[in-house]
């Protein structure tokens, strides 16, 4: 679907930085902004809400690449505390 928006100037204008910042074009910041809406109208109330809310996000199990997550913490704070 193709949906053509007239913002105002000044609300353009910020989430064109907002989506600069992210380094996104600003039509995927914008779909970002719109996807997130139901989260914010019903937010979790409970941690497992929080956690089966990521999950579904796809924000846990996103890293495969990481099997033990405390060693990889482990290595990212000598990594910084060496540079």
């Amino acid at each position: 679907m193709i949906v053509t928006l007239d913002l105002p100037a000044e609300l353009e204008d910020e989430l064109s930085l907002e989506a600069s910042q992210l380094k996104l074009p600003i039509t995927e910041y914008i779909l970002r902004v719109l996807s997130f809406r139901p989260f914010l109208q019903n937010p979790p109330k409970t941690g497992a809400e929080l956690v089966t809310y990521w999950e579904s996000s796809g924000i846990i199990n996103s890293r495969p690449d990481i099997t033990d997550s405390q060693e990889y913490a482990r290595r990212l704070r000598r990594e910084a505390e060496t540079r």
